[in-house]
């Protein structure tokens, strides 16, 4: 299909003697948000650093048409191919605005650099209050934000975010989530893995359910948000 973004069929993972992995089928198509959900130790994020090429994988993945196999996650990057990590993984002993250049170092049009960095402190205007500030010194939904701000600095055809609300509060993760959903907007295609199932569900467009290193369930989000084994599995609702 000319509008699929990222396709993944028969996906393994494997850590020694343990396959994290174990057949994985998904795609991401254009202008989509599409959630992957599942328990602790699903193979989520196993299934995220295959992708990005920091994970070796048995498969196949192809991004933009074209298979990602020998591929480092540096030339992904420079195709437009940026995560999020799970824990931020923010450059600590940068300010703030450092960090948003770095995030812009395949990119060589400095004037476009400039006018993304100022969008970006629209969007976040409090890491425009923290623009000189050390990212190391920031709380942890700043440095949440400042992660995903430095992700869209790349100017991303694919974007992929890993648990992207662990350990805020509730009111730093609907300021992340209002986030994503602006991202979503703009039709800058998204694969979001995420615990807060309920949120995940109602911002994505299709999701995928992973358990134990398969994908036990996929559809339209807002139907399985009704499903009764995801309501009773991850949404701590009776079926």
């Amino acid at each position: 299909m000319a509008d699929v973004v990222l396709r993944v069929a028969g996906l393994k993972v494997a850590y020694g003697g343990i396959q994290a992995v174990k057949g994985v089928d998904l795609e991401v198509r254009a202008g989509e948000l599409v959630t992957l959900i599942g328990a602790n130790g699903a193979g989520k994020t196993s299934t995220l650093k295959a992708i990005t090429g920091t994970q070796a994988w048995a498969g196949e993945i192809d991004y933009m048409g074209r298979t990602t196999r020998g591929q480092a996650s540096y030339q992904l990057l420079a195709q437009g191919l940026a995560m999020v990590p799970e824990g931020r993984g923010v450059f600590a002993r940068m300010s703030v605005t450092e960090n948003l250049q770095m995030g812009a170092f395949v990119r060589n049009d400095a004037d476009g650099i400039r006018r993304d960095i100022d969008e970006m402190f629209t969007v976040f205007p409090r890491l425009k209050e923290r623009s000189k500030q050390l990212a190391g010194t920031l709380s942890g939904g700043e440095q949440q934000m400042l992660a995903m701000a430095r992700a869209l600095m790349s100017q991303p055809k694919l974007l992929l975010l890993d648990e992207p609300s662990m350990g805020l509060s509730p009111i730093m993760v609907e300021k992340i989530f209002e986030v994503i959903r602006t991202v979503a907007a703009r039709k800058v295609p998204m694969l979001l893995v995420e615990q807060n199932a309920r949120l995940a569900l109602e911002a994505a467009h299709r999701a995928y359910v992973m358990d134990s290193g398969l994908i036990t369930l996929s559809g339209e989000a807002h139907s399985l948000l009704t499903d009764p084994k995801v309501r009773e599995a991850y949404l701590g609702e009776a079926a």
